[in-house]
């Protein structure tokens, strides 16, 4: 026979003129809302536990997986980074030294610019 709502109504009524209305609603919260086969056992359960534990495991080897592809990321992330600073500080250093350079011929050429002009100034006075 299959359990459906119909059957269970009139199963319902057939209690409550026989049981009462309490007696029934409280038979009836103790039923499975649907058929027998429907209803999960324990040895369902523990498949059930047994499947999620597999998963888990999986999960955790995934995320190990990932963890590691992170970090050899974020090494190699670090070793162009550091790539990347020595080329700036190397061409900040031989700019400097080419400005540097410059200032001191610069430099050396006005000294002795303005040494010139007051020896010729010292020789016409």
């Amino acid at each position: 026979m299959v359990v459906d709502e119909r059957s269970r109504h009139e199963l319902y009524g057939r209690l409550a003129d026989v049981l009462g209305t309490d007696h029934a609603t409280t038979l009836m919260e103790h039923l499975p809302p649907v058929g027998w086969a429907d209803v999960a056992t324990k040895q369902d359960l523990v498949g059930v536990k047994r499947d999620l534990a597999g998963v888990k495991t999986e999960l955790e080897r995934e995320i190990d997986s990932v963890r590691q592809d992170l970090a050899a990321m974020e090494e190699r992330l670090n070793l162009r980074i550091e790539t990347a600073e020595h080329r700036v500080l190397a061409t900040m250093r031989s700019e400097m030294v080419a400005q540097t350079r410059t200032f001191v011929l610069a430099s050396t050429g006005s000294v002795l610019t303005t040494a010139a002009l007051a020896f010729a100034a010292a020789r016409l006075a």
